[in-house]
């Protein structure tokens, strides 16, 4: 639905394991008058190259859009529960969240163009599993599985772009291209989707991962440069253990406690989760070459930027999962006219992700992530108010500054976090705040899509409503199919009217979250200028 302009974040540690001294040094401004992080000049062919990476943006953008506009159909035909559809919801941003540090350590390692192809084939064959996946359980690993390749390619586009772009504007520009090549792929996706559901089965909006995927390995192999850090060190497992369990099983326990309380399952993983980040802190900490150097969170504009990231996506995913359902199960609209509703939240972010790096040069990196930030809080507040009638010039609005906030937000701190990044180690960097973004996707849909479920569940249906139509507004459509006209017909407005409502909710907490992440990146991205260390 929204662009949500991914980017990466920073690891600082040189080969020595010192802190690398050139993160603290100013911008270099050759004779030519060109702003360089580095003093060196930028790949031939690298706009080519770019073009590349932008494909494998559209794959993971694409996919992520059209699971929303399936769903129902999802819903319809495997028959998943309310937290099995959340699990296939949201089990790809656990994992991926997991692993994108390690991976992102691993590109460092084996070559970031190596590590790309290779999770771009994965991707491909694994979309095919999640085409034909005959149950919810099988859905739910093929997901997680695809969130395992998913993880080798956010990191991999944005640790290349790093080292293809070294000119300070120039990068920034190539973060705006990609950032709108992900609004485009939010765009496409739905509409595209939407045919494909009207014209196949659910299956097929999955399949459509594997052209593109074939066309980014056949040009990639020709174009990409193969990039690592010449001296990595060794690639330490028991990180990748630590990292992956304490991700998961933290974001497990807040949505099993925001499900159904904090009873003993969500408290026992809570606790494994925080042992185990605490774990992976303390050996990062002692490391000579760590996956991630935690000090970086110390430095006031990349913890900003990170935590920002991950606080907006938190508070937007709520809608952004629900959306469809409301377009499709609650108006009435075919999955291709559902697809088109979404499109101005798409095109809001294209044009203000290209824009966001002139309008940070010229006002503030702070103004315009604040003032982004703020616009979305704005929207959202707006959208508490929708109704199952509500008109559509209302709601394009809403999501028109949706992507327009964005983009403007979700572009400069993608600079803001790539200026402080070392060549040799961008794989590693680039997953921090990738890392925030699919984590703050996974708990939004745990928290905000907890709400939504919670207040659903309370409607009271016609005599005669089967226990199983409390599970989603998918399942009560479906039921509401064996039921007798008026019976059908009550079902259905209750049913609407309890989804509507819990959709209420979450969209003014996203709005809370969204103004106060707003408030806090004012502060925390003071005296922060693009393309500049710090």
């Amino acid at each position: 639905m929204t662009s949500t302009v991914r980017h990466e974040g920073a690891a600082c540690r040189g080969a020595t394991g010192r802190p690398a001294d050139h993160l603290t040094r100013t911008r270099e401004r050759p004779a030519d008058g060109t702003h360089r992080t580095d003093g060196t000049q930028g790949r031939p062919g690298r706009w080519l190259a770019l073009g590349v990476l932008v494909l494998a943006v559209l794959l993971v953008a694409v996919d992520a859009t059209v699971l929303g506009l399936a769903t129902p159909y999802i819903s319809e035909d495997l028959h998943p529960s309310g937290t099995q559809l959340l699990w296939i919801g949201d089990v790809y941003s656990f994992v991926i969240a997991g692993l994108l540090v390690s991976m992102g350590s691993l590109g460092d390692r084996v070559g970031r163009k190596r590590i790309l192809l290779c999770g771009a084939t994965a991707f491909g064959a694994i979309s095919v599993l999640n085409a034909y996946a005959g149950s919810p359980a099988l859905m739910i690993l093929a997901r997680a599985l695809l969130g395992v390749a998913g993880a080798t390619l956010m990191p991999a586009t944005l640790a290349l772009i790093r080292n293809l772009f070294p000119d300070a504007r120039e990068r920034s520009l190539a973060v705006g291209i990609w950032g709108a090549a992900a609004s485009a792929g939010t765009a496409a996706g739905p509409i595209t989707g939407g045919l494909l559901l009207e014209h196949f089965w659910w299956g097929s909006v999955f399949l459509i991962n594997v052209p593109v995927m074939v066309v980014l390995v056949a040009v990639g192999i020709r174009t990409l440069p193969e990039s690592r850090d010449p001296s990595p060190g060794p690639w330490d497992l028991a990180s990748v253990v630590l990292s992956l369990v304490g991700t998961i099983a933290l974001v497990y326990a807040v949505k099993e406690a925001a499900t159904h309380g904090p009873l003993l399952p969500a408290l026992a993983a809570g606790l494994l989760g925080a042992g185990a980040l605490y774990g992976f802190v303390r050996r990062q900490l002692t490391l000579p070459t760590p996956l991630l150097d935690m000090r970086l969170f110390r430095r006031r504009g990349f913890g900003g930027a990170v935590l920002a990231d991950l606080l907006t996506v938190l508070g937007m995913s709520g809608l952004v999962f629900f959306l469809s359902q409301y377009l499709q199960l609650v108006q009435g609209r075919r999955p291709f006219e559902a697809g088109l509703a979404e499109l101005p939240a798409a095109v809001g972010a294209v044009v203000a992700g290209l824009a966001a790096g002139r309008a940070a040069r010229r006002y503030s990196v702070r103004a315009v992530v604040s003032g982004g930030l703020a616009l979305i809080a704005v929207a959202l507040a707006a959208l508490t108010t929708l109704s199952r009638s509500t008109g559509y010039p209302f709601l394009g609005a809403a999501l028109l500054l949706v992507g327009v906030g964005a983009g403007f937000s979700f572009t400069v701190t993608a600079d803001v976090i790539l200026s402080s990044v070392p060549r040799d180690q961008a794989g590693a960097a680039s997953a921090v705040s990738e890392t925030a973004y699919e984590l703050g996707a996974a708990l939004g849909i745990a928290l905000l899509g907890s709400i939504v479920t919670g207040v659903y569940r309370g409607f009271t249906g016609p005599a005669g409503t089967p226990e199983a139509a409390h599970g989603s507004l998918g399942a009560a459509v479906e039921a509401s199919r064996h039921m007798p006209p008026h019976a059908a017909e009550d079902l259905l407005d209750v049913a609407r009217d309890s989804f509507v409502h819990g959709l209420h909710l979450a969209s003014g907490a996203g709005a809370i979250v969204l103004l106060a992440t707003s408030v806090a990146a004012w502060f925390l991205l003071r005296g922060h200028r693009p393309g500049t260390t710090g």
